[in-house]
């Protein structure tokens, strides 16, 4: 090999190790400070995703979306909606609230569990 050769494959390399870093750590979604694309009841979600869930999830998969609805279940960092939409929080909830209490709740939607037939969302903050 000559030395050009050389030089021109140390120059790839680097930039490929400089793309790669870059995508490897890049900056994580803010959901809380992204708008909502959606803004849906937890029945009507839920529904789309029994009747449909291929065609509900190339809709809502990893989008930003704001569910309402009656809190049926809550715990430290987790809210039920209407035993159809699980809502994780990144942190313990702070906000004083009852089951049956009516919520909007903002959030990334990461899939369905049919099995509970609950759709899931994660970074969840309280809009109301």
């Amino acid at each position: 090999m000559t030395k050009k050769k050389i030089i021109i494959l140390a120059v790839i390399l680097i930039i490929a190790a400089i793309f790669g870093y870059n995508y490897i750590y890049q900056d994580h979604r803010d959901i809380e400070t992204e708008t909502a694309e959606f803004s849906i009841s937890s029945s009507e979600i839920a529904t789309l995703f029994s009747e449909d869930i291929t065609s509900a999830e190339q809709k809502f998969l990893n989008k930003t979306i704001e569910i309402s609805g009656i809190i049926s279940e809550i715990n430290t960092n987790d809210i039920t909606i209407d035993d159809k939409a699980f809502c994780q929080f990144s942190d313990v909830i702070t906000t004083a609230l009852d089951k049956t209490d009516t919520i909007k709740i903002k959030g990334r939607v990461i899939g369905y569990d049919d099995l509970l037939e609950q759709v899931k969302l994660d970074q969840c903050t309280i809009i109301n």
